[in-house]
């Protein structure tokens, strides 16, 4: 039997909707087995028995992974993994990957959008243009914010916000950044701490990812620290933000505008914010662009080939990366 035909006897378990792109190349490569969601209540016996590998845009909790006794790796659309109970997927030995690097330069692009359009409140203004303000009323309310002068404060810094901070060189802006530790060999000033950053800066741009040790990390503290000039993105995750919090910094002016890509109940937004006229709001459409979701996707079902043919993965996650395929 070739390497082909090998593949196309594993099972792949697709929950829900996923890219059209990694379902063409998973039907043309494995067997694919659809399942509404990804939830135990509806898995087979014959799924039970089949399948080895899962690829999904979904969370997948230790109830799932339990149902599946042969399950060897999760391939997770995306780079980040906060919806994979990754300590479990350890405990079991199964592998667990994401897509990291292919989204990079994309994400960052559209955190500096995010900036340019709170700082400019250039979404204002085309409708102001659109909805024929202009020939009405005139020109459009000069902007109390502008780029120059502001110090940024990157939140992660990982690819995206290396990437982030060498475009924010770029236009000027000195940056400093907190993480749970400080790069090595890195040249951006290092703050221990999220508030001490915040003090620091007046443009903070989260990139964080999810979870137990980044809920709400961006509160009304952190805001205050900000001040009346400051200015906030998130590119990260909603769940890293308070988003009350925010809301009530923005209607009192804590601080001036934000621009968000991320929500912490997706795609539900909260009406303070939509009604806010100091934020400028995304749908969580950070990599969204045909070119990188492809090579997402690619990298995605890269990771399944290569785990059940050369018995490694691409791009495993930190947690995971010592989890051994078993044969």
């Amino acid at each position: 039997m070739t390497k082909a035909e090998q593949l196309q006897t594993v099972a792949i378990l697709v929950p829900g909707d996923f890219n059209d792109h990694a379902i063409e190349r998973i039907d043309s490569t494995f067997n694919r087995v659809r399942i509404e969601r990804a939830d135990p209540a509806l898995v087979t016996d014959e799924m039970r028995s089949n399948v080895r590998g899962i690829a999904s845009f979904a969370g997948i909790n230790a109830a799932m992974m339990d149902a599946l006794p042969n399950l060897e790796l999760i391939a997770s659309f995306g780079v980040g993994y906060d919806s994979v109970d990754v300590g479990h997927a350890a405990a079991k030995n199964i592998m667990v990957t994401n897509t990291p690097d292919v989204l990079t330069e994309e994400v960052a692009d559209t955190a500096i959008g995010l900036l340019i359009n709170a700082v400019r409140d250039l979404p204002r203004a085309e409708t102001w243009l659109r909805d024929g303000s202009w020939l009405r009323k005139g020109n459009y309310p000069l902007s109390r914010l502008t780029l120059r002068g502001r110090k940024a404060g990157i939140f992660g810094m990982g690819r995206i916000g290396l990437a982030i901070a060498r475009r924010l060189e770029v236009f000027g802006l000195p940056v400093a950044y907190h993480n749970r530790r400080q790069v090595e060999g890195l040249g951006y000033q290092y703050h221990p701490t999220l508030k001490g950053l915040a003090e620091a800066v007046d443009t903070l741009i989260s990139v964080a990812p999810g979870g137990a040790s980044t809920e709400k990390a961006v509160n009304a503290e952190v805001l205050s620290a900000l001040g009346a000039n400051g200015v906030f993105v998130n590119i990260g995750r909603g769940s890293t933000v308070d988003e009350a919090a925010l809301a009530a910094a923005l209607a009192n002016g804590t601080i001036a505008a934000a621009g968000l890509d991320v929500f912490a109940d997706e795609p539900n937004v909260p009406k303070a914010l939509l009604d806010a006229p100091n934020t400028s709001l995304l749908p969580h459409v950070g990599s969204a662009s045909d070119h990188t979701r492809r090579a997402m996707a690619d990298l995605c079902v890269d990771n399944l080939v290569s785990w059940f043919i050369e018995r490694r993965p691409l791009t495993p996650v930190p947690e995971t990366v010592n989890v051994k395929a078993a044969g």
